[in-house]
């Protein structure tokens, strides 16, 4: 009898030592998912204002199109978004990537070309969509990436650091800037989507 209660409290501790593993495991495991954002990178991120809606830890707590709406180098994209009526989608949308224009990017635009194409609503949003992607994408995949848009189209990145260029013509001068729905990549140069 002596030997039976001794295997069966053997068994009972291992059965017990297997259950705490995965309990275990599965206690550690989110903490080890969530890990801690990817800071902001590149030389325009020096620009953003350092405390308040606008700024990097500001723009964490909004869906994207708000706290685009909060930053001063984003003011001709939200105009653009709000007459494309993006907004309310933009900041529904789950996990997303924003190439965001900055207004020096649209000041590169001939003022006629832009007024053209701020008033064919079918036209500015496929501009607009052509800059969201459907994933997140930080600095990890910023090296060698291709990324279909919502517009239907790719664009592409290369680059290493902290110098990233898209579609071999846009740089993004301030990167993996988090919203509460999105990463915001600003970039340089308005993304034309092939004709």
């Amino acid at each position: 009898m002596t030997v039976i209660n001794s295997r069966l409290k053997a068994l009972a501790v291992a059965g017990a030592g297997a259950l705490l593993v995965p309990i275990g495991l599965t206690a550690t495991a989110p903490a080890a998912q969530a890990g801690s954002a990817a800071e902001p990178f590149g030389p325009a991120c020096s620009s953003l204002p350092t405390s308040g809606e606008g700024s990097a830890s500001g723009m964490a707590d909004d869906p994207v199109a708000t706290a685009a709406s909060n930053n001063p180098e984003l003011s001709t994209l939200v105009t653009a978004v709000q007459k494309a009526g993006l907004a309310d989608t933009l900041n529904n949308a789950e996990n997303i990537t924003v190439f965001a224009p900055t207004n020096d990017a649209f000041e590169k635009i001939p003022k006629a070309d832009l007024d053209k194409i701020l008033n064919d609503e079918a036209q500015l949003k496929s501009l607009l969509n052509y800059h969201v992607v459907g994933e997140k994408v930080t600095v990890d995949q910023l090296p060698d990436g291709t990324f279909k848009t919502l517009q239907g189209g790719e664009i592409t990145t290369s680059g290493s650091g902290q110098n990233f260029t898209v579609n071999d013509s846009a740089k993004i001068v301030c990167g993996d800037l988090e919203t509460e729905n999105a990463t915001v990549q600003l970039v340089d140069t308005v993304l034309m989507p092939a004709s």
